[in-house]
């Protein structure tokens, strides 16, 4: 996120947006802004070249009201703690709003994980959980993989749990491998849930999706498997995608004319999203500053990369063409954003409620671990699409009803039933 954004600053003035909507009580108000609980702590490992290293963990537990804390751990070098309140936050209203029993939460480490060995890394992934293990498990708070941690990483973890409480726990992290506890279907889910929102706001646009061009910042996961799914499964034309380049530390817009080719442009793909520039060139794709995704012809934009991206800046270079914004990164517009999509009429799919689909999927990977009975992949997708398709509908509605914005109308949704589950509990009569 851009330095003068702050992630939870943000993810705070547009749920406060959504209180006065509600006119919601103030002391719930205060106490939905703020995460329950927080733990900040220090892991020493020791590198390969001998020396002792100390990083810093964090784990935010937002609220649980629904269920168990759910959200992902990221490894990056600019983690802050106000991120993971950020994250955590939003991870409430995700759950919430695809109707799962969960509630939110979101951990990380500050670390370049490109810069690790699979000893370190794996050293790293044991110590979080060493500090972490008696305030997680599939109980009270279950984390998932997130930007720079893999199902690998997630299998060392709940194999530290398990040890540390004497059983084999593998619903206390999901993203797991799969043959080790993971999901059938996982690493397409929030991809392809991507595209399942963009089909129906296209339908509700009576705009035909086998005409439609996308235009796709980042090339993670997310990335990938949306620009994928929007070729495949719609039948559309992705202009271009962009990504980081851990070489030259900047990204770059790649793009082609007739439009891309993801499963090509995958095969030439580091784990870590960077693609080789060289291998590109050679197939014809015209390289660009990494902005430049955001200036394309384009129907669909879909900002898939990381917070504060699409701001008042940015948006002014935005085509004309636009009708359709969909968040697959987790806060990637600003307010300033907002304000634009609104006087453009442009139909915005805000990002809790978009890039649902990875912990709609999680959840379904918890409830197999519990039946120690897992689904095909085929079975995963259409469970999911019919979940997505239902949190869809239920925010087009209320946006439709209450004649407000997307993004307003997805928090009314979540917040409503976060409080309704507070109030069910309790929780709003007596100490809590």
């Amino acid at each position: 996120m851009p330095k003068d954004i702050n992630a939870f600053e943000l993810a705070q003035k547009q749920f406060d947006r959504a209180a006065e909507m509600l006119n919601l009580d103030p002391g719930v108000r205060e106490a939905l802004r703020w995460p329950m609980r927080e733990y900040s702590f220090r892991i020493p490992i020791r590198m390969d070249d001998g020396s002792i290293k100390v990083f810093q963990g964090f784990r935010v537990q937002h609220n649980d009201a629904r269920g168990p804390n759910k959200g992902g751990i990221r490894f990056h070098p600019a983690e802050t703690f106000d991120t993971v309140r950020a994250l955590a936050t939003w991870m409430t209203w995700k759950c919430a709003v695809a109707d799962i029993p969960l509630g939110g939460g979101k951990g990380g480490v500050v670390c370049d994980p490109s810069t690790l060995s699979l000893v370190e890394k794996e050293q790293i992934c044991r110590g979080w959980v060493g500090a972490m293990w008696k305030n997680i498990g599939p109980r009270n708070d279950v984390p998932a993989p997130d930007v720079g941690t893999t199902p690998q990483m997630m299998g060392w973890m709940m194999d530290e749990y398990s040890r540390l409480v004497g059983e084999y726990t593998p619903g206390v992290f999901t993203g797991k491998p799969v043959g080790s506890g993971g999901s059938e279907g996982r690493t397409e889910a929030t991809g392809f849930g991507v595209i399942y929102y963009v089909r129906e706001a296209l339908k509700h646009l009576e705009i035909d999706s086998t005409k439609a061009v996308a235009a796709i910042e980042g090339f993670g996961n997310v990335a990938q498997y949306a620009a994928i799914g929007f070729i495949e499964l719609l039948g559309g034309t992705v202009a271009c995608v962009s990504c980081w380049d851990r070489h030259e530390k900047k990204s770059f817009t790649y793009s082609k004319k007739g439009g891309i080719d993801p499963r090509f442009l995958i095969s030439i793909t580091d784990q870590y999203g960077t693609i080789d520039k060289k291998a590109a060139d050679q197939a014809g794709y015209l390289v660009e500053d990494g902005e430049e995704w955001i200036t394309k012809e384009a129907d669909v934009l879909i900002p898939a990369a990381i917070e504060g991206h699409v701001n008042a800046e940015t948006v002014k270079k935005m085509s004309s063409r636009v009708r359709v914004v969909a968040e697959g990164a987790n806060g990637p517009c600003t307010l300033e954003a907002d304000d634009f999509f609104k006087a453009n009429n442009i139909f915005n799919i805000p990002d809790f409620l978009c890039n649902a689909g990875g912990v709609t999927t999680s959840y379904f990977e918890q409830v197999q671990n519990d039946m120690n009975y897992y689904w095909t992949k085929d079975a995963v997708l259409e469970r999911l699409d019919t979940k997505l398709t239902l949190a869809f509908n239920a925010v087009l509605e209320t946006s439709i009803k209450e004649k407000v914005y997307m993004r307003d109308a997805a928090y009314m949704v979540s917040i409503m039933r976060v409080v309704k589950a507070m109030d069910l509990r309790g929780w709003l009569h007596g100490t809590w």
